[in-house]
């Protein structure tokens, strides 16, 4: 009983000197919205993260695609910031081959450079999408069924 009341007096003023404000909590673990078939085939979830926010200055969204799944050609007007968390990705930038990116996988692609991201043929992929910009995403090209089996192909072979 002593060990009780010691605790309470010790712990009681953190209780009355918390922060009663609101706080503005999302959850990661929400799969988001189904996004609309606009720049990509196949089936994709947004969840917004982190937007709008004028003092951290960036946004991140967390994308989910189901297998044989892609976004098209695209660009930002700032550095984009991928960070693979589930599952596997195809990612191209213009005039370099293709690559896997895996879990924990983390890649920056530069401001205005033309590229394109997804699922694998066999992998649905989840990842953190981290950039800043009035304008996040500058659609460039429609990215093929065609094109994207070519590169499934190419990549299941290494």
């Amino acid at each position: 009983m002593k060990t009780l009341i010691i605790a309470l007096c010790v712990l009681s003023p953190f209780y009355f000197h918390a922060q009663k404000g609101e706080y503005s909590v999302v959850s990661y673990l929400e799969k988001g919205t189904k996004a609309p078939n606009t720049h990509y085939i196949g089936e994709a979830w947004l969840n917004p993260l982190i937007h709008d926010d004028k003092d951290l200055g960036y946004h991140m969204t967390k994308a989910t695609f189901r297998a044989n799944s892609t976004l098209d050609w695209h660009k930002h007007t700032s550095e984009q910031v991928l960070i693979i968390v589930e599952g596997e990705a195809y990612y191209q930038e213009r005039g370099k081959e293709p690559v896997i990116l895996k879990v924990g996988d983390v890649i920056t692609c530069k401001k205005e450079t033309e590229h394109w991201h997804s699922s694998t043929k066999e992998s649905m992929v989840t990842y953190l999408a981290l950039y800043k910009g009035e304008q996040p995403t500058i659609w460039t090209e429609v990215l093929s069924q065609e094109y994207y089996d070519s590169v499934a192909v190419k990549l299941s072979d290494h």
